[in-house]
């Protein structure tokens, strides 16, 4: 059953049309690090700008769990609706519509990675995936079938839980409620909804990162984020893919 969501925090409308599916990313780590712009352009699709924050552009690496997927009046399927995931995003806009933009989305699910591609245009690549949720220790583990990209590491909370200011970095990184992707050959944006996020700062211990090192996004140190925040989730609806204005 759908339940009501929050709309006061939002910077833009929702679409009026009823929302495709229902979702829970559960138990996030969020490892960001700066990168320069003139790396992530070609990751960029035409018509879509970078987003900055004082000037600065980011790229986050964010394992965490997709928890009850479905299509909304469908119940979640044991087995298949939730699985480990593991992701890279950077920062994008427009039209002032500010969103993510995923270079990569590595899931233990062969469903997920089947379809949300055609019908999302979302990069999933099939991966084995390992989380490990303590308290406030939060393991992965993730290493990508077809090429052997990995990731392993843990991070851990070193704060109390807290939302984001208005206008700080945190509020830049967090609340973004769309997303872009290139799908037959033009841009096209999708709306997302939850509340807003309750994070924790944290420290990150990384033993092995050629995953996010696959891209060749020129960053000096892949062990040591300039940023680590960790969150128990949030509860989620999403919208199918739209035209961009």
């Amino acid at each position: 059953m759908s339940r009501q969501m929050r709309h006061d925090h939002l910077p833009f409308p929702m679409p009026k049309r009823s929302h495709s599916l229902i979702q829970e990313w559960r138990n996030l780590s969020f490892l960001h690090w700066e990168v320069k712009p003139e790396k992530l352009k070609p990751y960029i699709p035409e018509g879509v700008e970078i987003d900055f924050f004082e000037g600065k552009s980011y790229v986050g690496l964010i394992p965490f769990q997709m928890k009850n997927v479905r299509p909304r009046f469908l119940p979640a399927v044991p087995g298949i609706s939730t699985f480990p995931e593991f992701n890279i995003r950077t920062y994008v806009k427009k039209n002032g519509k500010a969103g993510v933009l995923f270079l990569t989305l590595d899931a233990q699910s062969r469903i997920t990675c089947a379809y949300a591609p055609r019908a999302y245009g979302l990069p999933y690549n099939y991966a084995k995936c390992k989380l490990k949720i303590k308290e406030d220790n939060f393991e992965w583990e993730s290493r990508r079938n077809k090429d052997g990209f990995e990731l392993k590491g843990s991070c851990i909370a070193t704060s109390e839980g807290k939302q984001a200011l208005p206008n700080s970095l945190e509020e830049f990184l967090f609340e973004r409620y769309s997303l872009y992707v290139k799908h037959k050959k033009s841009s096209k944006m999708a709306y997302t909804l939850h509340d807003p996020w309750t994070f924790k700062e944290g420290k990150a211990t990384l033993n092995t990162n050629s995953l996010l090192e696959s891209y060749n996004l020129g960053i000096k140190n892949l062990l040591e984020p300039n940023l680590v925040h960790l969150s128990k989730g949030v509860y989620v609806y999403t919208w199918s893919i739209e035209a961009t204005e």
